[in-house]
């Protein structure tokens, strides 16, 4: 083949296929052949779709991938303009070094190097010889906090724009979210022109998940076969869907030959299985189960009587207990469940609160909570909230939820106001001739500290019960906001995301005065249920023996007509109440 058919073929290759190109680009940095995974990759950025993103696990070389493709895209052609954007200013002009880097050194290449000190060569930015001028810069590096405004891109590349710093609390991620957003507005409008995201997930919320909504088609590639295909929601690289559809040998094998078996055992052993499930499966599941302690499936779901509950629940995780037909807002796989039995008899309460998280007008809530205890569980009855404030409406309508509930206690946290807004309730208590002990609490613990400290032991026990209309109001609350504001007022919303980072979530007040009432009954949390039903056993039996030996006809009719311990005491006149409730 004469030399100049033959360059001619080589660079058709070079631009038709980006695997060859990248293969060509491995070999003169001397580096190993592309493995399966990489060509893979390389294939999903040439022919996938106009918005997509690239998951892969940890060192498999997304970033150099990218950085190929970016000047393959150049290589066809040289008017392109191209934007890079990473978490921070000095990743993003890394990745525009590095293509520096190979222009200047690749060969076949070199056409694209400055043809003069007119054109722009820095580490912000840089033109390729043969571009025409153009205001815009044929690579541009950015940080995703910097200027993004008033630039034009034909090629976006998002590079790890999704790390701890900025995205630990849903406040932040508000933030990243609309950052990114900002992309489309910089894009050309040219049917050629790509949005590109690389990345790892931090958890069950990051960016990705809300772009995947947003029509952008994510390639995920983990370090092993994974056991069940299903988790990862249909998002799995085709190659690797297609491996295990031929054999099922291949689970939780290595997926490319860049880490061995042994190699891949030695980093979850030092990494612990929680970081290597995240960032070498992809797997945010247990991350977040472990980062969200708070989990709809350790509460009990049942109608909430009120005035009586029995001595004793029963919990249980098995199918044939959750409760399908409850609207849930939590994370994926948590359900609620209702309990498989109930034990004893059923008591009255022992007793009965009203939880205040008082707020000032706008976008907090003012929110009641109405608890019972009894035997160390705790019912909550019902849930108001409030967005006017301290108003004196909100506060009769909680002082007339308190005497339904026939509450003797009204704890109001005193962080707010001074103090102020429970002297407003007394002054309500006195107009309307309510009874209720007033008490003010003050919180000096930070707040998501003190609201998981508070909860997580009791659901860890099973010890929260609520009443499923609680569930359904929580869910129909805040009607007229938008979906996404709604979400964040929500009670359970609240709960499935609070974690210990500083704001963990943008609203906490439902949450914040679940936690407060709970808190308060803390001591009970020391009482057996078993126990409290072996000591009312052992109190009954003596209450039998000694009305034998005190008037044995009186009490052998007291036993047939089914009295239970306090309608005897009563009959026998051994109560301060006048009027026997048996009667």
């Amino acid at each position: 083949m004469p030399r100049t058919t033959k360059k001619t073929s080589i660079e058709a290759q070079l631009k038709g296929d980006f695997r060859f190109f990248l293969t060509a680009v491995w070999t003169h940095l001397a580096l190993p052949t592309p493995t399966r995974a990489q060509l893979c990759i390389a294939e999903y950025l040439q022919h996938g779709p106009k918005r997509l993103q690239i998951q892969a696990f940890r060192g498999v070389g997304k970033s150099w991938i990218t950085a190929a493709f970016v000047l393959w895209t150049l290589y066809n052609d040289v008017n392109k303009k191209i934007m890079v954007v990473s978490a921070s200013k000095d990743r993003a002009d890394s990745f525009s070094i590095f293509c520096q880097r190979l222009i200047l050194e690749v060969p076949w290449l070199s056409h694209l190097r400055p043809k003069n000190d007119d054109q722009r060569w820095s580490r912000v930015s840089f033109d390729v010889g043969p571009a025409a001028p153009h205001q815009a810069p044929s690579v541009k590096s950015v940080g995703i906090t910097g200027q993004l405004t008033g630039s034009r891109a034909d090629l976006m590349v998002l590079d790890d724009v999704e790390v701890p710093n900025n995205s630990m609390t849903e406040l932040q991620r508000e933030k990243l979210l609309q950052l990114v957003t900002e992309c489309e507005s910089i894009l050309t409008p040219k049917r050629d022109s790509r949005i590109l995201f690389l990345g790892t997930p931090q958890t069950t919320f990051t960016v990705y998940n809300k772009l995947r909504q947003r029509n952008y088609k994510p390639f995920v590639w983990p370090a092993r076969y994974p056991r069940k295909v299903a988790m990862y929601d249909g998002l799995l690289a085709p190659q690797l869907e297609k491996d295990l559809e031929l054999t099922d040998e291949l689970t939780w094998k290595p997926t490319d030959t860049r880490f061995r078996e042994e190699d891949l055992l030695e980093r979850e052993s030092a990494m612990g299985r929680s970081n290597f499930m995240l960032q070498f499966m992809l797997d945010t599941s247990l991350s977040d189960a472990e980062k969200f302690p708070l989990k709809f499936a350790d509460l009990v779901v049942t109608p909430v009587n009120p005035e009586s509950a029995p001595e004793n629940i029963i919990w249980c995780s098995s199918p044939e207990n959750v409760l399908k037909d409850l609207p849930s807002v939590g994370l994926p796989g948590d359900h609620f469940h209702k309990p498989m039995q109930f034990q004893g008899e059923w008591r009255p309460y022992a007793e009965t609160i009203c939880s205040v998280d008082p707020s000032g007008r706008g976008t907090d809530e003012t929110v009641a909570c109405y608890l019972s205890q009894l035997n160390g569980f705790i019912y909550l009855h019902e849930i108001k909230a409030f967005r006017d404030g301290y108003s004196d409406r909100t506060l009769l309508e909680i002082l007339k939820g308190c005497r339904k509930y026939k509450a003797s206690t009204l704890l109001i946290e005193s962080n707010f106001g001074d103090g102020i807004v429970s002297e407003l309730f007394r002054k309500h208590c006195q107009n309307t001739k309510t009874p209720i002990n007033i008490e003010e609490t003050r919180a000096n613990v930070r707040k998501e500290d003190r609201i998981i400290d508070s909860l997580e032991p009791v659901l860890n026990q099973h010890r929260l019960v609520i009443d499923p209309r609680i569930v359904e109001w929580d869910y129909q609350s805040n009607q007229d906001a938008p979906g996404e504001t709604r979400l964040l007022y929500m009670l359970f919303y609240q709960m499935s995301r609070m974690c210990r980072e500083k704001g963990a979530v943008k609203h906490d007040d439902r949450i914040d005065a679940l936690a407060q009432g709970v808190k308060w009954f803390t001591d009970a949390f020391a009482i057996s249920a078993d126990q409290q039903i072996k000591d009312r056993k052992l109190e009954e039996w003596n209450d039998i023996l000694q009305g034998f030996l005190d008037d044995p006809q009186s009490s052998a009719n007291h036993l047939v007509l089914g009295m239970d311990l306090n309608q005897r005491r009563e009959a026998r006149g051994n109560t301060k109440q006048k009027i026997p409730t048996w009667v």
